[in-house]
Formats: C-alpha cells, sequence, structure tokens
C-alpha cells in the first residue's frame, strides 16, 4: 500500500487542476464533473485492484465513481497480482467553494486495505471532532457545554479561547445557541466539514473542535485523516425515514443508534489519505497558474508509515524553453 501514496497524490493533484480552471465560473456542476472525470482518468492508470466504497453515489445515479465500480489496471492485466484496495473519495469537496471562488474547496481521497473503510450510507451523521490533545474527552452524548469545558481542560485553557466550526445551516440554530451560551467562538462555515475537521487535528490551525451534522461519507474520510493524524471523531447516523432503515439494512449497518469512533468508520492499518487544494484554505494553497505551469498544494498521510507530507509541487508545462521559478 505504501507504494501507492504517490500515484494517490498524483490523483488528486490533476483533479484539483482540473476543478481549480472553472473556479468562480458559478458552475458548481461543471466543477464536479471536471474533477470527477480528471480523477477517474487518473486511477485507471495505477497498478491496483481498486474498489470504490464511498463515491458520488449509486451506479444509477452517476456515470462513474459510484460506490462498487473497480478501479485501476487490474482489469486490463489479469493475475497480475495488484494490491486489492478500498478507495473512498470526494473528488470536490466544495463544489460551491469552487464555483464562486470562496476558501477551502479541496480534493480527497482515502485508501485502505479491503475493509478498512466503513461502508457508509449518503445520509447525514451526528459529528465532533477534536484534535490529538483532545482524545477521548468528548462524548457525543453529552452536553455541549461539557464537552466544551472537557476539550478547555485538556488544552489548559478557558472556554472562551476555543473556536469551534459549525456548517452554517439552520439545523444547527440551537447547537450554535448552546456554543455560544457556553462562551465559545464559532466559525461558521458554508461547505467544508471534512477540511474543517482536519484542521481541528492539526495543530496552530487556531480551531478546536468541529460539532454539527454532516455528510456520512465525509465522516468516513475525515475518521480516515484522523487515523492518521491520531485526532478523534465521533459521529452516529441520522436515522428518521423508513427509506434511511432500508438504506443502512442494505448495507450491513444494524444498530441505526450505534456511536461510531475514528477506528469504527476507518479501522484499515494501511490508510493513506491525499488532498490537494483548489482554492486557497486554511489548510492548503489554492491551485496557481503561470506561464510556466501549474502549482498545487497537497497534504499525503500514511499511517503505516506515520508520515505527515505537505507537498507543494510545480507542474511544468511540457516545453523545451521552460523554467522553474521559486515562488
Amino acid at each position: 500500500m505504501e507504494t501507492l501514496s504517490l500515484e494517490f497524490l498524483r490523483i488528486v493533484e490533476q483533479s484539483a487542476i482540473a476543478a481549480a480552471r472553472t473556479m468562480g465560473l458559478g458552475d458548481r456542476h461543471k466543477a464536479d464533473q471536471v474533477a470527477v472525470e480528471s480523477m477517474r482518468a487518473e486511477m485507471d492508470t495505477v497498478n491496483m485492484d481498486g474498489t470504490i466504497v464511498i463515491g458520488e453515489g449509486e451506479r444509477d445515479e452517476a456515470p462513474m465513481l459510484f460506490i462498487g465500480e473497480k478501479v485501476g489496471s487490474a482489469a486490463r492485466h489479469k493475475g497480475a497480482g495488484f494490491p486489492a484496495v478500498d478507495i473512498a473519495v470526494d473528488p470536490l469537496e466544495g463544489t460551491n467553494l469552487c464555483a464562486t471562488g470562496a476558501p477551502n474547496a479541496i480534493t480527497v481521497l482515502a485508501a485502505s486495505e479491503k475493509g478498512g473503510l466503513l461502508h457508509a450510507p449518503d445520509l447525514y451523521m451526528e459529528k465532533i471532532v477534536v484534535g490529538p490533545s483532545c482524545k477521548g474527552a468528548v462524548d457525543l452524548d453529552a452536553p455541549v457545554a461539557e464537552n466544551l469545558k472537557a476539550i478547555a481542560k485538556r488544552l489548559d485553557r478557558d472556554v472562551e479561547d476555543l473556536v469551534v466550526i459549525v456548517l452554517d445551516r439552520p439545523r444547527h440554530e440551537m447547537l450554535v445557541n448552546d456554543i455560544r451560551t457556553a462562551g465559545a467562538r464559532i466559525r461558521l462555515i458554508g461547505d467544508g466539514d471534512l477540511s474543517a475537521g482536519i484542521s481541528a487535528a492539526v495543530l496552530g490551525a487556531g480551531v478546536h473542535a468541529v460539532m454539527g451534522t454532516g455528510g456520512a461519507p465525509e465522516g468516513v474520510l475525515t475518521a480516515a485523516a484522523l487515523r492518521c493524524l491520531n485526532g478523534q471523531i465521533l459521529a452516529r447516523l441520522v436515522v428518521s425515514k423508513p427509506e434511511h432503515h432500508e438504506r443502512i439494512a442494505q448495507m450491513g449497518i444494524k444498530d441505526p443508534k450505534r456511536v461510531y469512533d475514528t477506528e469504527d468508520l476507518a479501522p484499515g492499518k494501511e490508510i493513506i489519505f491525499a488532498c490537494t487544494g483548489v482554492t486557497e484554505g486554511s489548510l492548503l494553497r489554492g491551485v496557481r497558474f503561470f506561464g510556466e505551469g501549474v502549482r498545487t498544494h497537497s497534504l499525503i498521510l500514511t499511517l503505516q508509515e506515520r508520515q505527515v507530507r505537505f507537498v507543494d509541487c510545480v507542474h511544468l508545462d511540457k516545453r523545451p524553453d521552460v523554467k522553474v521559478r521559486f515562488a
């Protein structure tokens, strides 16, 4: 698996470059489409026997990168013995962010050995995300004020010093009021709770927790990153309709009220997580185009190697007179 890390880096880089060319054009569907097409094309060049476990939806809803789709070059090389890999993707987290040129749009891929990523249904999840220092200090069912006090105690600071990221949604009105009543500060975001979750696990990002309800697939991707960063996510599916119960039953989930910890969502032992900035963000710089090529800024995490790599890459044009610039 470790040998595939640079291949996965290349996949998210190329997907980010494709998406960035649509930045600010106001067409979120086009941005997502080009990111998906680029990611799918790059995947087929990788020597692996890959299966999409979290992607763009079911076969009848998505033309590619759908759940269950086989990716990689194994199909063209029968018996080559390529590694079997489960893959979770968000080809463009923050389609609206990219379409409007807003910060923190990223392209994301997580991979593990077979069975290493939960096959999460496309439902909502209640979530709380904290960094390594606060691992084990929070409880999904505890009152907001208690969780904030526990986080503050672990960080040896006052609740008033904490910053909590919350998706700006009407469903979070009570959560926002509870956080403010407790005295903590809030950073409301329009989209991108996955990149927010990663920021909470990185020292110096100025984020101490992420709270609220977001997508379950993004929860699994966040868990994969947090396994490598030693952070924690606690999550529970929001199952509120009969069709939700049918959906989770089809995916083998027996307890709809189960609280998932980080290792429940991403139990793999050989996890690789890769993401590239599309627009400027708090964690990653966006794609920059210049006369001689393109510059990308990426993060790649490997659990087995215990490596966290920020990769600043210049992709040079294929011209004989190309020049490399430093900044």
